[in-house]
């Protein structure tokens, strides 16, 4: 019961230092343009901004604008995961296969992303498929080499232990692999989340596809200082949401694992 008291009293006092830390954020920022430090046309008043946040908020086209750049973050995380998944683990268990495409995956893994807008308009246009590219390609390198690290990890006396006891494959892979590529496995699905997202509304940025980003053009385009501000900062708390929903997830499931009892002990 002390303990359980303990770990409420902190994380009610993180809580509190959070409040304190925005509120203080949000003052600074008020005072900036009215001060005169920024011009308010390049830095509205927080007050502008919170109020254009919440037209925003009650507009129906802005939820289905929402709606648009989060169907491409989830359909291009999807298929990303899941690529990697099956071709991470095939690689990671076989060595042979770990040492070819290790210089292909050096070379392929720091291009970025949107140096393949272009193709992608080439191939699709200004459809979701051209932004699914982009997503896709960033997110599938995140998940890819967590789990060929992950797989790579098993302890070498455990796999012979289970050799010799006669276990299957599916078994060993079901009790020996996945249980030591999971840690890993959740490292890079947070990872990919927050850098499909990212993706997402920079592709509609750039491409001009339906969602926040092409949103956030406009309102630069039409010198809508205050509207700008209000898609970043949704933008952002919808960062926020993505990061603390994957960190949730990765404490149900590795509930067990050693990293996470321990923050829990601490």
């Amino acid at each position: 019961m002390r303990v359980f008291s303990t770990r409420r009293l902190r994380a009610l006092r993180k809580a509190m230092l959070g409040v304190v830390g925005l509120t203080g954020f949000l003052v600074v920022w008020q005072l900036i343009p009215t001060l005169g430090l920024v011009n308010p046309l390049y830095l509205p008043y927080v007050t502008d901004v919170l109020a254009r946040l919440f037209e925003q908020l009650v507009d129906l086209a802005f939820w289905r604008r929402l709606g648009s750049t989060m169907t491409s973050w989830a359909i291009g995380l999807t298929v990303a995961t899941l690529a990697a998944v099956v071709l991470g683990t095939v690689v990671g268990l076989v060595p042979f296969l770990r040492r070819a495409t290790h210089t292909a995956v050096e070379f392929l893994r720091p291009i970025p992303s949107v140096a393949l807008i272009p193709l992608a308009v080439l191939l699709f246009g200004i459809q979701m498929q051209a932004a699914l590219v982009i997503i896709i390609y960033a997110s599938f390198w995140q998940v890819f080499v967590q789990v060929i690290y992950g797989v790579a990890d098993v302890d070498a006396v455990a796999r012979d232990t289970a050799r010799s006891f006669g276990l299957t494959r599916r078994e060993q892979l079901s009790h020996l692999v996945l249980p030591t590529t999971l840690p890993y496995l959740m490292t890079g699905l947070r990872l990919a989340a927050a850098v499909a997202l990212i993706l997402a509304i920079t592709a509609e940025m750039v491409i001009g596809n339906p969602g926040l980003g092409r949103m956030i053009e406009l309102s630069r385009s039409a010198g809508d200082a205050a509207g700008l501000y209000a898609l970043v900062v949704v933008t952002g708390l919808l960062g926020l949401t993505v990061n603390l929903v994957f960190r949730f997830v990765e404490r149900r499931v590795l509930h067990w694992h050693q990293s996470i009892r321990g923050e829990e002990v601490r």
